[in-house]
């Protein structure tokens, strides 16, 4: 696999209108010598940033009670004690950074569950750019609060109406600004997604999760992990913590999709209950590079689902696409039902709230963990503080054991 050529295997390339092909040759220069080479110490600056204005490095903790729970050693690392609740804030400091060493005037994004919204929009505010974020009107009314932050960081947010008003949509329609844009604008992807550079760039602004945590449990432990496991939507956080480890072959990879509420897609209706793209996605392309995706007999892309508005999403980056069909990484799914009972129990075990798409990969360990070996790294790509409101309401009426009554709240009419 090659970042410099942007194909990955049968992955990746360059997807886009004729109208974009500068600003991505543009942009292609400006990571090759910027975060590449280093050009006028940018990565210097970018990881001093990273630890004065994020709190890097995040730590690896070994979580004791599932451990205990489980027979084996897990330790998680703490993405979600990053600035701001997530990983997002890696890569989005890294972007509006470079894009202010390339005499960008304006930053727009997209974003899903808002958390990218509101790390662009966080460092945005921080290295003083005007930004603007497109979101998908379902999503906005999933996410208020992380709406709000964004407004709060000065942010205008612009609601996308089009089809399910989802990620997709969203990133079509921010696609759509740049194109129109270009010489001023520069586009901050959240995902190892898109044409070339952003794929390989955008992994590489992650790959401190790994840098990190490869020395941490290390440093715990005194070996490799037997297993990392991460949730994997369109994989920003999955190529961040996977990125060290994918040479050291005796560790396993598990990249936990969102199962939705089942495998099986309606073509009729054009729907895929699902967001399993490693699992069950077949070769296309969207959103300006050649993957795996979610699309009907006709090439049609599908409609995708999760209950983590962050998880929806009918691609998924063109290297995680490769690195499955080299059997170097593991697709695995979670439905709904488990994503939700892994939320509950690792805020019931560990003190620690995650977010509904984290909660995807705890669910799996739940499920799974006779066959990941003594010792496992578990990523908490974030926190579930946005992700609340939907708990609540989805665990209203499931049948999930491990959830804390919540009938006061149906009394006080808490549920429309």
């Amino acid at each position: 696999m090659s970042s410099h050529t942007g194909k990955f295997g049968e992955y990746g390339g360059q997807y886009v209108p004729e109208a974009l092909m500068p600003a991505i040759e543009e942009l292609e220069d400006a990571y090759e010598r910027y975060v590449l080479n280093n050009e006028d110490g940018f990565m210097d600056e970018f990881r001093e940033r990273l630890a004065d204005f994020g709190g890097r490095p995040t730590p690896v903790q070994h979580a004791d009670r599932l451990s205990e729970r489980y027979d084996c050693e897990v330790y998680l690392k703490r993405e979600d004690l990053l600035h701001g609740g997530a990983h997002k804030l890696n890569n989005a400091l890294g972007q509006v950074l470079l894009a202010k060493y390339m005499g960008k005037e304006r930053i727009i994004a997209e974003t899903g569950a808002g958390q990218h919204g509101t790390a662009t929009a966080m460092a945005c505010a921080h290295l003083g750019m005007p930004c603007e974020v497109y979101m998908g009107r379902r999503d906005i009314n999933r996410q208020r609060p992380n709406v709000f932050r964004m407004r709060l960081n000065d942010a205008e947010v612009t609601p996308v109406t089009v089809g399910r008003g989802t990620l997709k949509e969203a990133i079509s329609e921010t696609m759509r600004d740049w194109a129109t844009n270009v010489e001023d604008t520069h586009y901050v992807i959240g995902s190892v997604v898109g044409p070339h550079p952003f794929p390989a760039m955008v992994r590489d602004f992650q790959r401190v999760i790994s840098e990190e945590a490869r020395e941490q449990i290390q440093d715990k432990t005194g070996a490799l992990p037997d297993a990392v496991v991460t949730c994997a939507g369109g994989g920003s956080n999955t190529m961040g913590v996977f990125a060290e480890f994918v040479d050291d072959e005796d560790v396993s990879l598990y990249a936990v999709e969102a199962g939705g509420s089942s495998l099986e897609v309606d073509e009729e209706a054009g729907v895929a209950p699902n967001s399993a793209t490693l699992s069950t996605g077949t070769e296309g392309v969207l959103h300006g590079s050649r993957t795996r995706v979610l699309q009907d007999r006709d090439g049609q892309i599908m409609e995708s689902h999760s209950v983590s508005a962050g998880l929806d999403y009918a691609g998924v980056g063109p290297e995680l696409a490769d690195l499955t069909d080299r059997g170097r990484v593991t697709p695995a799914n979670v439905d709904d039902d488990a994503a939700l009972e892994g939320f509950h129990r690792l805020s019931q075990l560990e003190g620690i709230i995650p977010a509904l798409e984290s909660a995807h990969a705890v669910a799996y360990v739940e499920e799974h963990h006779d066959e990941l070996g003594d010792t496992v790294l578990l990523n908490i790509s974030g926190r579930g503080d946005k992700d609340l409101e939907t708990v609540l309401e989805e665990t209203h009426g499931r049948d999930i054991d491990i959830a804390p009554d919540i009938d006061t709240f149906a009394e006080t009419g808490g549920f429309q």
